[in-house]
This record gives C-alpha cells, sequence and structure tokens, in this order.
C-alpha cells in the first residue's frame, strides 16, 4: 500500500514533466523584443525541470515504488494544460507563473505530509524544489 507522500510525489512529478513540456514549448515559440532574454529564460528553466524530473522519480523509486513515466498517465494525474504555441509573450509569462505558484502551494502539502509519514528526505527535496520555483517565479515576474 502507497503512503500519502509516495501519492503527492507522483503528482509532483507530473505536474514538472507537464510544466517543463509548456516551458520548452514557449522556449520554442516566444517571439517579440523580449525574444532573446525570454528564450534563454525559458532553456533554463525547462532544463532545471527536466532534471529535476528526474531526482523525483528516483526518490518514487527509493521508496519502493515503479513510476508511471508515461505521457498519458502524466496527464491524468495533473491539471496543468498544455501551453498554446500561439500565446502572446505576457501570456506565455502569466501562464508559467500560475504553473510555478501552484506547484509551490502543492510542494508545501507535501512537505506536511512527508513529516507526517517520517520522510525527512522526501521532506528536504521538497523544500528544495520549493526555492527553485519560487526564484521561477520572481524571474518570470521581473520579465514581464
Amino acid at each position: 500500500m502507497k503512503n500519502k507522500t509516495l501519492n503527492i510525489l507522483e503528482k509532483i512529478l507530473a505536474d514538472s514533466y507537464l510544466l517543463m513540456l509548456k516551458t520548452q514549448n514557449y522556449h520554442w515559440n516566444v517571439t517579440g523584443e523580449n525574444f532573446k532574454p525570454l528564450h534563454e529564460l525559458f532553456g533554463v528553466q525547462y532544463e532545471e525541470l527536466f532534471t529535476a524530473i528526474d531526482e523525483i522519480a528516483e526518490r518514487i523509486r527509493a521508496l519502493g515504488s515503479r513510476v508511471d513515466g508515461s505521457f498519458e498517465g502524466f496527464c491524468k494525474l495533473s491539471k496543468f494544460k498544455s501551453g498554446d504555441k500561439n500565446s502572446d509573450l505576457k501570456t506565455m509569462i502569466e501562464d508559467l507563473i500560475s504553473d510555478h505558484g501552484h506547484l509551490v502551494e502543492f510542494l508545501k502539502i507535501g512537505i506536511k505530509q512527508s513529516q507526517e509519514d517520517s520522510d525527512e528526505a522526501s521532506a528536504d527535496m521538497m523544500i528544495e524544489r520549493i526555492q527553485v520555483h519560487e526564484k521561477s517565479i520572481w524571474m518570470l515576474q521581473s520579465s514581464k
């Protein structure tokens, strides 16, 4: 039987994966006068998310569960929507800020649950993820 922390980690993995795809989509499709700095920022952020999803998946494995790494599985667990390739720059930024904010709030729930499950390693990983997502929000907000 899975503990609650494991269920939360699976959702965090799904959300992180879909946010990575959305950020990469926006990286490819951003246009306008701020193209270069936003193209670079989105690139840094999707690469960081790519690394994070591997770490999250490995934590799930360390807890003794297999990882459903399928796109269909991620879509079932996440409420994140795909990014529209035709979005304007402002919409892209607001969309990413919203998703990062959602992850921060969910990670806070995950920290409490991890501590209740006496899983300090997962709690520590989630604290680190909050720091990354809050920095991403700050950088995106500063790019408006």
